[in-house]
Protein backbone atom coordinates (compact mmCIF):
# COMPACT_ATOMS: atom_id res chain seq x y z
CA UNK A 1 0.00 0.00 0.00
CA UNK A 2 1.55 3.55 0.29
CA UNK A 3 4.41 3.65 1.53
CA UNK A 4 5.03 5.35 4.77
CA UNK A 5 8.28 5.47 7.18
CA UNK A 6 7.19 8.10 9.62
CA UNK A 7 3.92 6.26 10.15
CA UNK A 8 6.09 2.98 10.25
CA UNK A 9 8.22 3.68 12.66
CA UNK A 10 5.66 5.17 14.85
CA UNK A 11 3.62 2.12 15.31
CA UNK A 12 6.54 0.08 15.80
CA UNK A 13 8.26 2.40 18.50
CA UNK A 14 4.21 3.19 19.81
CA UNK A 15 5.39 6.43 19.23
CA UNK A 16 1.55 7.88 18.41
CA UNK A 17 2.39 12.00 19.22
CA UNK A 18 0.94 13.38 15.70
CA UNK A 19 0.28 16.70 16.41
CA UNK A 20 -2.41 17.86 13.95
CA UNK A 21 -1.96 21.43 12.68
CA UNK A 22 -4.58 24.15 13.28
CA UNK A 23 -4.92 25.10 9.31
CA UNK A 24 -5.43 21.21 8.15
CA UNK A 25 -8.54 20.96 10.87
CA UNK A 26 -9.82 24.17 9.92
CA UNK A 27 -9.88 23.62 6.54
CA UNK A 28 -12.02 20.10 7.04
CA UNK A 29 -14.51 21.08 9.79
CA UNK A 30 -15.49 24.09 8.56
CA UNK A 31 -17.97 21.50 6.41
CA UNK A 32 -19.91 20.52 9.89
CA UNK A 33 -20.63 23.50 11.59
CA UNK A 34 -24.36 22.42 11.17
CA UNK A 35 -23.44 19.42 13.77
CA UNK A 36 -22.07 21.26 16.69
CA UNK A 37 -24.66 23.10 17.53
CA UNK A 38 -25.87 22.12 21.19
CA UNK A 39 -23.73 19.59 21.12
CA UNK A 40 -20.84 18.20 23.72
CA UNK A 41 -17.48 17.71 21.73
CA UNK A 42 -15.08 15.16 23.05
CA UNK A 43 -11.22 15.02 21.88
CA UNK A 44 -10.49 12.18 23.95
CA UNK A 45 -6.51 11.77 22.31
CA UNK A 46 -5.66 15.30 23.03
CA UNK A 47 -3.12 16.37 25.22
CA UNK A 48 -5.08 19.50 26.33
CA UNK A 49 -1.72 21.43 26.34
CA UNK A 50 -0.71 20.86 22.95
CA UNK A 51 -3.81 19.89 20.57
CA UNK A 52 -5.03 21.96 17.89
CA UNK A 53 -8.30 20.35 17.74
CA UNK A 54 -8.86 21.82 21.67
CA UNK A 55 -7.57 24.93 20.21
CA UNK A 56 -9.86 24.94 17.70
CA UNK A 57 -13.24 24.61 19.56
CA UNK A 58 -12.35 26.50 22.26
CA UNK A 59 -11.62 29.34 19.75
CA UNK A 60 -14.87 28.70 18.27
CA UNK A 61 -16.93 27.52 21.17
CA UNK A 62 -19.52 30.26 20.25
CA UNK A 63 -19.44 30.47 16.71
CA UNK A 64 -20.52 26.84 16.79
CA UNK A 65 -22.51 26.88 19.46
CA UNK A 66 -21.45 24.32 21.20
CA UNK A 67 -23.06 23.04 24.49
CA UNK A 68 -19.52 21.51 25.99
CA UNK A 69 -15.95 20.78 25.08
CA UNK A 70 -13.99 18.25 26.72
CA UNK A 71 -10.25 17.50 26.11
CA UNK A 72 -8.53 13.93 28.13
CA UNK A 73 -5.04 13.62 27.22
CA UNK A 74 -2.91 10.71 25.55
CA UNK A 75 -0.39 9.72 28.46
CA UNK A 76 2.22 12.75 29.08
CA UNK A 77 3.36 14.48 26.44
CA UNK A 78 7.26 14.88 25.41
CA UNK A 79 6.28 18.08 24.23
CA UNK A 80 3.89 19.60 26.06
CA UNK A 81 3.37 23.03 27.68
CA UNK A 82 4.00 24.60 24.53
CA UNK A 83 0.06 26.38 23.64
CA UNK A 84 -1.87 26.45 27.05
CA UNK A 85 0.67 25.87 30.21
CA UNK A 86 -1.41 25.65 33.13
CA UNK A 87 0.77 23.31 34.85
CA UNK A 88 4.12 22.16 35.94
CA UNK A 89 4.24 18.62 36.05
CA UNK A 90 2.90 16.23 33.10
CA UNK A 91 -0.02 14.01 34.01
CA UNK A 92 -3.08 13.20 32.34
CA UNK A 93 -5.50 15.73 32.41
CA UNK A 94 -9.46 16.31 31.39
CA UNK A 95 -10.04 19.57 30.63
CA UNK A 96 -13.80 21.02 30.68
CA UNK A 97 -15.32 24.00 29.12
CA UNK A 98 -19.09 25.17 29.23
CA UNK A 99 -18.36 29.02 28.32
CA UNK A 100 -16.06 31.11 26.88
CA UNK A 101 -15.48 34.86 27.09
CA UNK A 102 -13.63 38.00 26.05
CA UNK A 103 -12.65 38.23 29.81
CA UNK A 104 -9.20 40.29 28.82
CA UNK A 105 -11.11 43.18 26.98
CA UNK A 106 -9.23 42.67 23.61
CA UNK A 107 -12.62 41.95 21.77
CA UNK A 108 -11.47 38.48 20.97
CA UNK A 109 -12.70 34.84 22.41
CA UNK A 110 -9.45 33.41 22.15
CA UNK A 111 -6.99 30.78 24.09
CA UNK A 112 -6.41 33.39 26.38
CA UNK A 113 -9.79 33.83 27.16
CA UNK A 114 -9.98 29.88 28.03
CA UNK A 115 -6.50 30.10 30.27
CA UNK A 116 -7.90 32.67 32.58
CA UNK A 117 -10.99 30.71 32.67
CA UNK A 118 -9.55 27.74 33.60
CA UNK A 119 -6.80 29.39 36.12
CA UNK A 120 -9.44 31.04 37.80
CA UNK A 121 -11.78 28.58 38.65
CA UNK A 122 -14.36 31.29 39.20
CA UNK A 123 -16.55 30.20 36.06
CA UNK A 124 -18.23 26.61 34.99
CA UNK A 125 -14.77 25.43 32.93
CA UNK A 126 -12.56 23.27 35.30
CA UNK A 127 -9.42 21.65 34.94
CA UNK A 128 -9.10 18.23 36.81
CA UNK A 129 -6.37 15.19 37.01
CA UNK A 130 -7.62 11.73 35.82
CA UNK A 131 -6.99 9.02 38.18
CA UNK A 132 -5.45 6.87 35.52
CA UNK A 133 -2.58 8.04 33.76
CA UNK A 134 -3.61 6.32 30.34
CA UNK A 135 -5.33 6.57 27.49
CA UNK A 136 -9.09 6.49 26.14
CA UNK A 137 -9.65 2.86 26.71
CA UNK A 138 -9.25 3.72 30.63
CA UNK A 139 -12.67 3.65 32.46
CA UNK A 140 -12.78 7.18 33.32
CA UNK A 141 -12.16 8.00 29.24
CA UNK A 142 -14.96 5.47 28.84
CA UNK A 143 -17.38 6.67 31.12
CA UNK A 144 -17.36 10.39 29.68
CA UNK A 145 -17.03 9.27 26.19
CA UNK A 146 -20.87 7.47 26.87
CA UNK A 147 -22.00 11.02 27.65
CA UNK A 148 -21.07 12.99 24.52
CA UNK A 149 -22.16 13.75 21.35
CA UNK A 150 -18.96 13.50 18.83
CA UNK A 151 -15.59 12.42 18.91
CA UNK A 152 -13.07 14.47 16.89
CA UNK A 153 -9.19 14.22 16.89
CA UNK A 154 -6.16 12.27 15.51
CA UNK A 155 -5.90 8.96 17.73
CA UNK A 156 -3.33 6.73 18.15
CA UNK A 157 -1.45 5.48 14.47
CA UNK A 158 -0.80 2.25 16.79
CA UNK A 159 -4.30 1.67 17.81
CA UNK A 160 -6.54 2.82 15.21
CA UNK A 161 -8.18 -0.39 14.92
CA UNK A 162 -9.07 -0.65 18.92
CA UNK A 163 -9.85 3.21 19.11
CA UNK A 164 -12.48 2.68 16.11
CA UNK A 165 -14.32 0.07 17.44
CA UNK A 166 -14.82 1.72 20.95
CA UNK A 167 -16.73 4.31 18.76
CA UNK A 168 -18.49 2.12 16.77
CA UNK A 169 -19.50 0.17 20.13
CA UNK A 170 -20.72 3.08 21.91
CA UNK A 171 -22.67 4.41 18.84
CA UNK A 172 -21.08 7.62 18.39
CA UNK A 173 -20.66 10.18 16.20
CA UNK A 174 -17.42 10.67 15.06
CA UNK A 175 -14.42 12.91 12.87
CA UNK A 176 -11.03 11.55 12.91
CA UNK A 177 -8.12 11.23 11.07
CA UNK A 178 -5.96 8.47 9.88
CA UNK A 179 -3.83 6.66 7.16
CA UNK A 180 -6.18 4.91 3.79
CA UNK A 181 -3.88 1.81 4.75
CA UNK A 182 -6.44 1.44 7.21
CA UNK A 183 -9.95 1.30 4.56
CA UNK A 184 -8.73 -2.56 3.60
CA UNK A 185 -8.58 -3.72 7.40
CA UNK A 186 -11.06 -6.12 7.83
CA UNK A 187 -12.27 -4.27 10.98
CA UNK A 188 -12.87 -1.22 8.72
CA UNK A 189 -14.01 -1.53 5.59
CA UNK A 190 -17.31 -3.72 6.88
CA UNK A 191 -18.28 -0.80 8.29
CA UNK A 192 -17.49 1.47 5.01
CA UNK A 193 -19.34 -0.87 3.25
CA UNK A 194 -22.48 -0.97 5.65
CA UNK A 195 -22.01 3.05 5.28
CA UNK A 196 -21.25 3.09 9.23
CA UNK A 197 -18.01 4.90 8.59
CA UNK A 198 -17.01 7.04 5.25
CA UNK A 199 -14.22 8.75 4.07
CA UNK A 200 -15.09 12.71 3.58
CA UNK A 201 -13.28 15.94 2.22
CA UNK A 202 -10.17 15.82 3.46
CA UNK A 203 -9.14 12.60 1.50
CA UNK A 204 -5.05 11.02 -0.14
CA UNK A 205 -3.77 14.13 1.19
CA UNK A 206 -0.07 14.80 2.39
CA UNK A 207 0.16 16.30 6.03
CA UNK A 208 2.65 18.01 8.27
CA UNK A 209 2.42 16.78 11.58
CA UNK A 210 4.25 17.81 15.04
CA UNK A 211 6.00 15.00 16.55
CA UNK A 212 8.07 13.91 19.52
CA UNK A 213 11.29 12.54 17.08
CA UNK A 214 13.46 14.50 14.75
CA UNK A 215 12.86 14.62 10.94
CA UNK A 216 15.87 13.21 9.06
CA UNK A 217 14.62 12.29 5.81
CA UNK A 218 16.10 14.89 2.98
CA UNK A 219 12.34 14.56 1.12
CA UNK A 220 10.24 14.91 3.55
CA UNK A 221 12.28 17.57 4.55
CA UNK A 222 12.14 19.68 1.51
CA UNK A 223 8.00 19.04 1.76
CA UNK A 224 7.54 20.31 5.23
CA UNK A 225 9.46 23.82 4.50
CA UNK A 226 7.41 24.39 1.25
CA UNK A 227 4.64 23.83 4.01
CA UNK A 228 6.43 26.80 5.88
CA UNK A 229 7.30 24.68 8.93
CA UNK A 230 10.54 23.84 10.20
CA UNK A 231 11.65 20.54 10.08
CA UNK A 232 14.53 21.23 12.65
CA UNK A 233 11.51 21.77 14.94
CA UNK A 234 10.25 18.06 14.38
CA UNK A 235 7.65 18.58 11.86
CA UNK A 236 6.73 15.68 9.52
CA UNK A 237 5.02 15.18 6.21
CA UNK A 238 2.47 12.03 6.75
CA UNK A 239 1.13 10.93 3.31
CA UNK A 240 -2.16 9.27 2.34
CA UNK A 241 -3.94 10.82 5.27
CA UNK A 242 -7.91 11.14 5.01
CA UNK A 243 -10.75 11.88 7.61
CA UNK A 244 -12.89 9.02 8.85
CA UNK A 245 -16.73 9.95 9.81
CA UNK A 246 -20.29 9.05 10.08
CA UNK A 247 -21.74 12.73 10.16
CA UNK A 248 -23.69 13.31 7.03
CA UNK A 249 -22.95 16.27 4.95
CA UNK A 250 -24.01 17.38 1.38
CA UNK A 251 -21.09 15.80 -0.40
CA UNK A 252 -21.90 12.40 0.51
CA UNK A 253 -25.23 12.66 -1.57
CA UNK A 254 -23.80 13.91 -5.11
CA UNK A 255 -24.04 11.91 -7.98
CA UNK A 256 -20.93 10.78 -9.67
CA UNK A 257 -21.32 12.11 -13.43
CA UNK A 258 -20.55 9.28 -15.89
CA UNK A 259 -20.28 9.86 -19.67
CA UNK A 260 -18.69 6.41 -20.84
CA UNK A 261 -20.11 4.12 -22.19
CA UNK A 262 -19.33 0.32 -22.06
CA UNK A 263 -17.32 -1.64 -24.27
CA UNK A 264 -15.60 -4.60 -24.18
CA UNK A 265 -11.81 -3.44 -25.53
CA UNK A 266 -11.78 -0.27 -23.15
CA UNK A 267 -12.91 -2.69 -19.97
CA UNK A 268 -10.93 -5.88 -19.47
CA UNK A 269 -13.05 -9.07 -17.62
CA UNK A 270 -11.26 -10.42 -15.31
CA UNK A 271 -9.45 -13.69 -15.65
CA UNK A 272 -10.02 -14.70 -12.39
CA UNK A 273 -13.21 -13.23 -11.50
CA UNK A 274 -16.57 -11.99 -12.88
CA UNK A 275 -16.16 -8.65 -12.77
CA UNK A 276 -14.90 -5.57 -15.26
CA UNK A 277 -11.72 -3.20 -14.37
CA UNK A 278 -11.91 0.04 -14.37
CA UNK A 279 -8.54 1.50 -14.54
CA UNK A 280 -9.95 5.71 -13.75
CA UNK A 281 -13.54 6.81 -11.43
CA UNK A 282 -13.95 9.42 -14.06
CA UNK A 283 -14.55 6.19 -16.31
CA UNK A 284 -16.92 4.13 -14.42
CA UNK A 285 -19.60 3.45 -17.55
CA UNK A 286 -23.27 4.63 -17.22
CA UNK A 287 -24.54 1.31 -18.76
CA UNK A 288 -22.82 -1.18 -17.07
CA UNK A 289 -24.91 -3.16 -14.17
CA UNK A 290 -22.62 -5.68 -13.08
CA UNK A 291 -19.63 -5.82 -10.75
CA UNK A 292 -16.87 -3.69 -11.33
CA UNK A 293 -12.89 -3.18 -9.81
CA UNK A 294 -12.40 0.37 -9.33
CA UNK A 295 -9.31 2.15 -7.45
CA UNK A 296 -9.52 2.83 -4.11
CA UNK A 297 -9.73 6.22 -4.16
CA UNK A 298 -13.16 5.63 -5.73
CA UNK A 299 -14.15 6.53 -1.94
CA UNK A 300 -13.89 10.09 -2.70
CA UNK A 301 -16.57 10.08 -5.13
CA UNK A 302 -18.78 7.37 -3.27
CA UNK A 303 -22.67 8.23 -3.21
CA UNK A 304 -24.71 5.39 -1.32
CA UNK A 305 -27.61 5.93 -3.31
CA UNK A 306 -25.77 5.65 -6.76
CA UNK A 307 -23.47 2.58 -6.29
CA UNK A 308 -23.07 -0.74 -4.01
CA UNK A 309 -19.60 -1.37 -2.35
CA UNK A 310 -19.52 -4.78 -2.48
CA UNK A 311 -15.73 -5.54 -0.98
CA UNK A 312 -11.72 -4.71 -1.75
CA UNK A 313 -9.68 -7.33 -2.32
CA UNK A 314 -7.14 -7.88 0.02
CA UNK A 315 -5.61 -11.86 0.13
CA UNK A 316 -8.05 -12.36 3.26
CA UNK A 317 -10.88 -11.49 0.86
CA UNK A 318 -10.07 -13.46 -1.72
CA UNK A 319 -11.02 -16.37 -0.12
CA UNK A 320 -13.87 -15.23 0.67
CA UNK A 321 -14.61 -13.85 -3.12
CA UNK A 322 -13.46 -17.09 -4.58
CA UNK A 323 -10.83 -15.32 -6.67
CA UNK A 324 -8.90 -18.49 -8.79
CA UNK A 325 -5.74 -17.82 -9.17
CA UNK A 326 -3.84 -15.96 -12.11
CA UNK A 327 -1.29 -15.43 -14.53
CA UNK A 328 1.17 -15.44 -11.25
CA UNK A 329 -0.20 -18.29 -9.22
CA UNK A 330 -1.64 -15.93 -7.18
CA UNK A 331 -5.26 -14.06 -5.84
CA UNK A 332 -4.98 -10.84 -6.54
CA UNK A 333 -7.40 -9.91 -9.73
CA UNK A 334 -5.87 -10.03 -13.14
CA UNK A 335 -6.89 -9.00 -16.39
CA UNK A 336 -5.54 -9.68 -19.90
CA UNK A 337 -5.35 -6.95 -22.49
CA UNK A 338 -4.12 -7.06 -26.20
CA UNK A 339 -2.40 -10.04 -25.56
CA UNK A 340 -0.75 -8.76 -21.83
CA UNK A 341 -1.51 -9.52 -18.83
CA UNK A 342 -1.70 -7.31 -15.67
CA UNK A 343 -2.55 -6.94 -11.66
CA UNK A 344 -4.00 -3.83 -11.44
CA UNK A 345 -3.48 -2.17 -7.85
CA UNK A 346 -5.56 -2.58 -5.09
CA UNK A 347 -9.00 -2.42 -6.41
CA UNK A 348 -12.96 -1.77 -4.89
CA UNK A 349 -15.66 -3.80 -6.04
CA UNK A 350 -18.69 -1.81 -6.71
CA UNK A 351 -22.11 -2.15 -8.50
CA UNK A 352 -24.24 0.54 -9.84
CA UNK A 353 -27.68 1.22 -8.20
CA UNK A 354 -28.98 3.83 -11.12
Amino acid sequence: MWRNINLQNAKAQKNDEFYTQLPDIEKELKHYKQHFKNKTVYCNCDDPYESNFFKYFAMNFNFLWLKKLIATSYSPSPIAHTQLNLFWDKKSYKLEINEVYDVNGDWAEDLADVKYLLESGKWKNKVSLLEWDWDFRSEECIEILKNVDIVITNPPFSLFREYLAQLIKYDKNFLILWNMNAIPYKEVFPLIRDNKVWTWYGFNMSMVYKTAYPNLLEANRKFVIWKWYNPDEWYVKVPAICWFTNLDIKKRHEDLIMYRKYNSDDYPHYDNYDAIDVDKISEIPLDYDWVMGVPITFLDKYNPNQFELLWIWTWDSAKELWIQKNYRWRTDLAYTKNWKSSCPFSRILIRRKK
